[in-house]
């Protein structure tokens, strides 16, 4: 009697386990064209998975996309990033200008952000990843050396599972942003043997937002968990009759 009350005890926790929880990609970006044409030169700014809003900031232009061969991208063609300039002049615009990423992460937790980068030669060489609480004030995450030029910097991370007021949150927002080299006031460019260039550019691909979805239990799954529960109130039952 107490091996098949266990039993139950066991399949209850199991079947719960299951259902409890499971990663998956909130919002992304691939920058690949909506329809497949075969042109890395062509692409897509909207979401490709999930909704959410990528803008660039402090005077950042987007001159055309450019291939992602090289990125994470899986797309065994029409494999495009996006390709970004104007990030100022040596000495101005400290951490100001780049992307910004705007998610609602409502029923989500442990949430992580991640892109791929490619930084051109004259291009800065330090990045500094952001994120928001609030959408709207920042906090500084990590900054990024790039010490390569004309070279992809792949799964690039903010993993915000450990901050507080992360999870369920509706007004999640992320940067990434041109910075001085540290403990300077200028910027370096990726190739150490150039001169930045506001003109240099940093090439996106795979920009995502991934987090652990709390999904209600399948009805499935529901039932078998409450019939393992039934089955141990029904043995306590008898037990307390004997």
């Amino acid at each position: 009697m107490k091996s098949f009350a266990l039993s139950a005890i066991t399949l209850a926790l199991t079947v719960g386990a299951a259902q409890l929880a499971h990663a998956e990609v909130i919002t992304q970006w691939s920058f690949n064209s909506i329809t497949p044409d075969g042109a890395t030169g062509t692409g897509s700014a909207l979401p490709s998975v999930g909704a959410g809003s990528l803008s660039l900031i402090g005077g950042v232009t987007t001159p055309s996309f450019n291939s992602g061969v090289g990125s994470s991208d899986p797309a065994a063609s029409d494999n495009s990033g996006l390709q970004t300039t104007t990030y100022g002049a040596q000495g101005s615009g400290n951490a100001t200008r780049g992307i910004e990423v705007k998610v609602d992460a409502s029923g989500f937790e442990d949430v992580v952000f991640s892109y791929d980068l490619r930084h051109s030669n004259t291009s800065s060489r330090y990045e500094l990843a952001q994120y928001s609480l609030d959408g709207v004030n920042f906090i500084d995450y990590a900054v990024f050396d790039s010490g390569l030029g004309d070279t992809w910097f792949n799964a690039r991370t903010i993993d915000l599972s450990s901050i507080a007021g992360a999870d369920h949150n509706a007004n999640l927002a992320f940067r990434v942003v041109a910075t001085f080299a540290p403990g300077t006031s200028g910027y370096l460019a990726s190739d150490a043997t150039k001169t930045f260039a506001g003109s240099g550019t940093w090439r996106f691909d795979m920009v995502s937002v991934s987090g652990t979805a709390l999904p209600v239990p399948e009805p499935t799954s529901a039932a078998a968990a409450l019939a393992g529960l039934a089955a141990i109130g029904f043995l306590a039952r008898r037990r307390r009759a004997a």
